[in-house]
């Protein structure tokens, strides 16, 4: 990735910060998982990660900056087609923007989180 790339500037909405702060301070249990696992990854002792970061007219879930990165943890509130198209329509928006979205479900977080982590980790080494 080169430097323009890095310095390019995502415009926010300003009033989504007081909502991505309370986000911040009141995780879902599977958002709360997956924080300290990403923690305790040697990944993330030399690469910032972002929680709840208002990027557009959005809150993501979780967000790294050097890697142009989007995490995105889906609840049950993702599985219907309405919400699905949004997601859809989010995601395009985010890519639009330079940025890779992954997403995982709740589900993988909370069964699965050796998966999750290995798949971050991956992309953190074929990205550095």
């Amino acid at each position: 990735m080169n430097e323009k790339d890095l310095s390019r500037h995502i415009p926010y909405n300003p009033s989504l910060t007081a909502k991505a702060r309370n986000l911040r301070n009141n995780p879902t249990p599977p958002e709360k998982y997956f924080w300290n696992a990403l923690r305790a990854m040697p990944f993330y002792q030399t690469t910032r990660i972002n929680r709840q970061k208002p990027l557009g007219e959005y809150i993501i879930d979780f967000y790294c900056h050097e890697f142009r990165l989007v995490i995105e943890i889906d609840g049950d509130t993702h599985a219907g087609e309405e919400a699905q198209i949004k997601d859809e329509v989010r995601t395009k928006y985010l890519e639009g923007q330079g940025l890779r979205v992954l997403r995982f479900s709740n589900r993988e977080v909370l069964n699965n989180i050796e998966g999750v982590m290995k798949v971050l980790q991956t992309y953190f080494e074929r990205n550095a």
